[in-house]
């Protein structure tokens, strides 16, 4: 039996802000926006992603998602796509130039919640949900 990750709810004081963030300068698909009245749902997910995040249904405090990760095939490009979409991002950190997935940087959400995104260069040539699949 396969157990697949599929959503990770993330805790935000703004939903309008949030969406803005993760579509509008992360570049994430909107895949639903659910207002019954007395709770607003969202889900976003990450472009080649199996696993979208949740807004809106979080017991949490906003901005204590720590060490959320993304996977990049480059992370010098994708740095640079962040940056011209106006989001603050470290440099990249180099913690062992032998080994594939050793390149990091990181960013947080409007909220605090912390971001890293790592460079796994396998995945241009095997990304893990195949192109045709999408």
């Amino acid at each position: 039996m396969d157990w697949t990750l599929e959503v990770i709810v993330l805790p935000v004081t703004d939903i309008g802000r949030s969406i803005a963030f993760y579509r509008d300068q992360l570049g994430f698909r909107l895949d639903h926006d659910t207002d019954t009245g007395q709770m607003r749902v969202v889900q976003l997910t990450p472009p080649g992603s199996g696993c979208s995040i949740v807004m809106g249904m979080s017991q949490m405090e906003p901005g204590t998602m720590k060490g959320l990760q993304l996977v990049v095939s480059d992370a010098t490009a994708a740095r640079q796509e962040l940056i011209s979409r106006k989001v603050e991002v470290s440099e990249l950190t180099v913690f062992d130039t032998e080994r594939d997935g050793s390149t990091f940087f990181f960013f947080d959400d409007p909220d605090g919640n912390s971001w890293a995104v790592q460079q796994m260069e396998i995945r241009a040539s095997k990304p893990l949900i195949p192109l045709d699949a999408r």
